[in-house]
């Protein structure tokens, strides 16, 4: 996709590295699959395709990654850098995902968002046909070795 100097597309390995440093400068919550090592195993995956960059002039200015787990789609890691925000990045990158999704079969969508993060719940409680699901908690659990 390509609009206003922008364009959406597939992530690519040596990507990774600039991802990580959008993420950082966007201050998306540190994760343990924040690493170039897990970003290229993604990228590379059979679901590396719903993992997408906003580009301009050449940098990595957004990040999306649209998940499908065979029953609803699920977005990741929206995040668009500060000094680009407000210009429709964000719902660029999330109709592209959503697009690749149906493709994929999902019919219904979910966003993960950090509660704390006042701009990115202002960003979904305006996005066009979400809504917050108050029914759902979110449990987490990092796996290790000890783990798995």
């Amino acid at each position: 996709m390509t609009a206003a100097g922008l364009t959406i597309r597939r992530c690519r390995p040596d990507e990774c590295g600039a991802v990580l440093a959008l993420w950082t400068r966007a201050g998306a919550i540190p994760s343990p699959t924040d690493t170039p090592e897990a970003l290229a195993r993604l990228v590379r995956s059979e679901h590396g395709d719903g993992f997408l960059v906003a580009l301009r002039d050449g940098s990595v200015v957004g990040t999306v990654i649209g998940g499908f787990d065979g029953w609803r789609g699920n977005i990741y890691r929206l995040a668009v850098a500060p000094e680009v925000r407000r210009q429709g990045i964000a719902r660029a990158l999330v109709r592209e995902a959503e697009g690749l999704l149906w493709a994929k079969g999902a019919r219904r969508m979910s966003a993960l968002v950090e509660r704390g993060e006042a701009h990115a719940v202002a960003f979904w409680d305006g996005a066009p046909g979400y809504r917050r699901d108050e029914r759902m908690v979110r449990y987490v659990k990092a796996l290790g070795p000890e783990t798995a």
